[in-house]
């Protein structure tokens, strides 16, 4: 697979009209998709998504992502038929067994049935399907069917995980895969022969299933300022993705100081402690120069999406600048 597309994530902390203006900004610079984050206790992504895809005519759109545990497929299915609706078929679906539900008391039991069976159900009310539906986690009767016309009878859908068994799902009836907070070319191979065995038996071929990879992302002009700031970020989340990819190898006792210093608040003395070849595999972080060199090695690995996530830069507007006037151009 040859593609090589670039995109722009943003977290839905904003006020809802703020999403215009930086659709309209995403668009106008050439990224070809825009996606909002669904993490817990922010805004529900699909408003921002709403007010992004009036804003704009041409990049494709979609949360990363939902989950079916704390929402339902039924739901899950409406909320992107209508966006793809209001957007004129350019929505994708993002989902994956989700986050820190554990906090709210939300169980995930079987996370791997319940991620098939909220495809399978996605993909029956957007079919049009009128038979029943009997899953150990949802069921449709021949009623259950949305009441409206949808755009598509189908709409692309990327599964985000780090999984083995959840890449082989995705192997089997995903368009995309995601692997979040992630710049590491050397994960690609291992996701690819994860994806690759699900394909396998499902009679596809894995070439048709594109990988992104995205992660923290914090350009400038100065990339010690880029490179000092963007430890604070990786401080939150580096203890949790790093012990989830298997060609990173870490001194467990630093990851655990790391995380400690993170919990008590000192984000800046828990960053200090992130070496800069860690640091370059799970953030893009640095000058516009820097970026392009990571993201050519992403794109060498065989990644066919890479998206820049939130803050974007020390400046976030300008950080956005750098990506779309500065990085996209350097890389087409």
């Amino acid at each position: 697979m040859s593609r090589r597309e670039l995109s722009i994530a943003f977290q839905s902390d904003k006020h809802p009209s703020d999403y215009a203006e930086l659709a309209q900004r995403v668009e106008d610079y050439g990224f070809d998709v825009l996606s909002i984050y669904a993490d817990l206790l922010f805004q529900p992504p699909i408003v921002p998504l709403a007010v992004a895809a009036q804003a704009t005519n041409r990049i494709r759109l979609g949360p990363a992502s939902l989950n079916p545990f704390t929402l339902h497929p039924v739901e899950i299915a409406g909320q992107i038929a209508s966006l793809d609706l209001l957007s004129g078929s350019r929505a994708y679906l993002g989902l994956s067994r989700g986050a820190w539900l554990d906090e709210i008391g939300v169980a995930q039991d079987r996370p791997l049935s319940r991620m098939r069976e909220a495809v399978d159900v996605v993909e029956h009310l957007f079919a049009g399907r009128r038979e029943r539906y009997d899953g150990q986690h949802f069921q449709l009767t021949e009623h259950h069917a949305l009441r409206y016309k949808v755009e598509r009878e189908r709409v692309p859908l990327l599964i985000g995980s780090w999984g083995r068994q959840t890449l082989g799902l995705a192997g089997e009836r995903a368009d995309e895969v995601k692997i979040g907070g992630s710049a590491n070319p050397d994960v690609v191979p291992v996701v690819r022969d994860w994806i690759a065995a699900g394909a396998n038996r499902a009679g596809r071929s894995a070439d048709e299933i594109g990988i992104c990879l995205g992660a923290v992302t914090i350009v400038d002009e100065d990339r010690d300022v880029a490179r000092s700031r963007i430890r604070r970020e990786m401080a939150l989340y580096l203890p949790v993705v790093a012990s989830l990819d298997p060609t990173v190898s870490i001194d467990p006792e630093l990851l655990s100081r790391i995380d400690s210093l993170a919990t008590e608040g000192d984000y800046d003395a828990a960053g200090n402690l992130i070496p800069d070849d860690l640091l370059d595999r799970f953030a893009f972080a640095g000058n516009p120069d820097d970026i392009i060199r990571q993201s050519e090695a992403l794109f060498e690995s065989g990644v066919t999406r890479i998206e820049f996530g939130t803050p974007h830069g020390v400046s976030s507007r300008e950080g956005l600048r750098l990506l779309g006037e500065r990085v996209l151009p350097g890389l087409r």
